[in-house]
């Protein structure tokens, strides 16, 4: 079945697969201008409903954000914004008949809900962003958590809760009475997770859960690298280091996982740290289905290799951006590629939209150049390190208050670039009275 309707039309179809925070963006801006003029038919796909902004997830699985508070629906924004919002999962891409194909969807007891059908396409942008890359080692896929989906974020905050209120009406934790977590991942994710468990911790105690002390919780976060943040500056990694072991974070820093267990973490050295929730937050892969898919380039980490004008090197009609694409980085070095970074997908989503607008006007394209604005962690509500990039200052390292308002600003501008600064105002206000009125941590 082809759900598209203007084949009968002059106007070009443009279809962005994947509603993260490149795609939404993009799709949104399109919409606004070429959507809203009838100069062109937008199409966003994606398999969720609702969009929640990534870097958030990590606060969602402790529970100190619910996700239900700064959840976006897809059909709401695409009626406001002038573009169509297909849900479904891309599965396969017909270049030759320029059709995006998109698998049937079932719901919770095994009925189909949405068939199978293709989405017509002129122009295609996938944006599909990234999962976690399990390396193939034995015991992750069957004994750990991800947090790649606010789904996958929910269903750690629901066992962390069950855990937290079995301890509780039991008078502690079973076995040795304490509850280890490990954490694989010694990135950004692995790190603000650690923190906001930390901090998650103290709101039970706060809400009653007060037979669970501090000391009952173990936290491991286990790296391969001899530092965390490894592709950042050793000052930022050694000041999140001192940050973490000052809130009592156990750190295992050169420490190759090579298995997994029901009831721990196996390294390389021999270490085995046992822990009953295991989450895998080390390395990031593109979706399988993406590798050489309609005989587009392809790297080892199943990432789309694009040109610097973001075009897939086989077909000028493609565009890839975000996590999923492999673009190169010049001034690093002939195998270099960006980094995937949530900046990263934003610049991309911008020059996206400029190409496109080019593209329609038949003018050249323009080449991506990557712009470091540097990098921020949030430790919860104990600190927030990172370091500011610029021509003026160079590199510069910030901590505490003004690091954490600058982290919450990165949030601001993707809202904005969503709703406008108006809406992003009334949003504001609206979670500062929410914020006195609902619990600190989710407890349902």
């Amino acid at each position: 079945m082809n759900t598209t309707t203007s084949a009968a039309t002059a106007i070009p179809r443009i279809v962005v697969v994947g509603g993260g925070a490149g795609g939404l963006e993009l799709a949104t801006r399109l919409g606004k201008t070429l959507g809203k003029k009838k100069h062109a038919e937008i199409t966003l796909v994606d398999y969720s409903q609702i969009h929640i902004w990534k870097p958030l997830l990590h606060e969602v699985a402790a529970g100190t954000m619910d996700s239900h508070d700064d959840e976006l629906a897809y059909l709401a924004q695409a009626r406001t914004n002038h573009f169509r919002f297909v849900l479904g999962r891309m599965e396969n891409l017909d270049r030759e008949n320029k059709q995006v194909k998109i698998a049937s969807m079932a719901n919770a007891q095994g009925e189909e809900i949405v068939p199978a059908r293709s989405v017509g396409y002129d122009i295609l942008v996938i944006a599909i962003g990234s999962l976690c890359n399990d390396f193939g080692i034995p015991g992750v896929a069957e004994h750990c958590q991800f947090l790649d989906t606010t789904e996958q974020a929910e269903h750690f905050q629901q066992h962390l809760l069950a855990s937290y209120l079995r301890a509780q009406a039991y008078g502690g934790f079973g076995g040795d009475g304490v509850l280890d977590i490990a954490i694989v991942g010694g990135g950004a994710t692995g790190i603000e997770l650690s923190a906001q468990l930390h901090q998650a911790t103290q709101l039970f105690n706060a809400y009653g859960l007060d037979s669970i002390k501090q000391s009952d919780i173990k936290l491991h976060l286990i790296e391969a690298s001899n530092k965390l943040l490894p592709q950042l500056p050793v000052r930022l990694s050694e000041a999140t280091a001192s940050q973490l072991r000052e809130i009592g974070v156990d750190l295992r820093l050169g420490e190759q996982v090579v298995e997994v267990t029901r009831d721990g973490v196996k390294t390389k050295s021999g270490q085995f740290i046992q822990a009953e929730i295991k989450v895998w937050a080390a390395g990031i892969k593109a979706p399988d289905f993406l590798r050489g898919i309609a005989g587009l380039e392809t790297n080892r980490i199943n990432q789309l290799v694009v040109k610097l004008t973001l075009q897939t090197t086989v077909d000028d009609d493609i565009y890839a951006l975000g996590d999923c694409s492999a673009c190169p980085w010049p001034e690093k070095g002939p195998q270099a590629t960006i980094p995937p970074r949530a900046q990263s997908a934003h610049q991309m989503a911008n020059l996206v939209y400029t190409n496109i607008q080019r593209r329609l006007k038949g003018l050249p394209q323009k080449d991506y150049v990557y712009t470091d604005y540097g990098s921020l962690v949030a430790l919860g509500k104990f600190s927030t390190v990172g370091n500011l990039m610029g021509n003026l200052l160079g590199t510069v390292m910030i901590e505490g208050v003004i690091a954490r308002l600058v982290y919450l600003s990165l949030y601001k501008m993707h809202q904005t670039a969503l709703f406008g600064p108006f809406r992003v105002v009334l949003l504001m206000i609206s979670n500062f009275f929410r914020s006195r009125l609902q619990p600190k941590i989710k407890l349902h």
